[in-house]
């Protein structure tokens, strides 16, 4: 799932078929694809795993800006419906019609590391909502998490070949900043245990941060993989739903006269 030096060596091995990623599930379990069917993942051409994503529409799935910049639809394609990797016979791998990265992107520790990818054709899988301004409880410090990827198991380690999951729970920003001083508070929050043992990894970027029933975060960056003291840092997607709906097609959420 992320990581800055990792991430940049991800894109780097992606871009000659060597398949890793910036983000992963450091001490999590195995998780169901027909229980978390928004889950997808990303490959380049030759059917390299360097990512993952979100469904959140029949067509659309949020990502990570990072894994999204610089490729071509000609290069890219979801996987959905597939919980083992190397099972081809289940699920499908669907090409992609359109790239979407947010405008003020730079790098994602500066914010705005969200994309969407659009695909040629709708799947039948179930998608997952995402956060709106008015679910900032779910952002509170101590709220549990999940995180959801096919990425390394521990640091430098292997990408896992199944779909796997970990509970993180939400930390102060204020240990956010103390742990990074480039961390914004606004379009960022970061999770995991002060000891660390369990964390998202290169292969996870881009992957799902679920509470809710509500995708709330992407996983976007960090130092290393389930480090003392270095959380994983996520997208805080309420923060971008303005932007979101009209690229994902959906439309805001009503709110009730007061």
């Amino acid at each position: 799932m992320r990581r800055l030096l990792v991430l940049v060596l991800s894109a780097l091995l992606a871009s000659t078929g060597v398949a890793t990623a910036d983000e992963r599930i450091v001490g999590g379990e195995r998780a169901s694809i027909e229980a978390n069917p928004w889950a997808v993942h990303l490959t380049d051409s030759r059917g390299g795993q360097f990512c993952g994503g979100t469904l959140v529409a029949p067509t659309k799935v949020i990502t990570a800006a990072h894994c999204a910049l610089g490729r071509s639809t000609r290069d890219l394609r979801v996987v959905v419906g597939r919980e083992d990797k190397l099972d081809r016979e289940s699920g499908m791998s669907v090409a992609v019609s359109d790239i979407w990265i947010h405008e003020r992107y730079v790098s994602a520790d500066q914010g705005e590391d969200v994309a969407v990818l659009t695909l040629r054709r709708a799947v039948p899988q179930t998608p997952l909502p995402f956060a709106e301004p008015s679910d900032e409880a779910l952002y509170r410090p101590g709220t549990e998490l999940r995180a959801l990827g096919w990425g390394r198991t521990s640091e430098n380690g292997r990408t896992s070949r199944y779909l796997l999951q970990a509970t993180l729970p939400v930390l102060p920003d204020d240990y956010c900043v103390d742990a990074y001083p480039q961390f914004v508070r606004a379009d960022m929050f970061c999770a995991g245990y002060e000891g660390g043992k369990v964390d998202t990894c290169q292969g996870d970027s881009g992957g799902p941060i679920v509470a809710g029933g509500k995708l709330v975060g992407v996983t976007s960056w960090g130092e290393g993989c389930a480090r003392k003291g270095k959380p994983g840092v996520y997208v805080r997607i309420s923060r971008y739903a303005e932007d979101l709906h009209p690229v994902v097609g959906t439309a805001p959420p009503v709110t009730a006269e007061p």
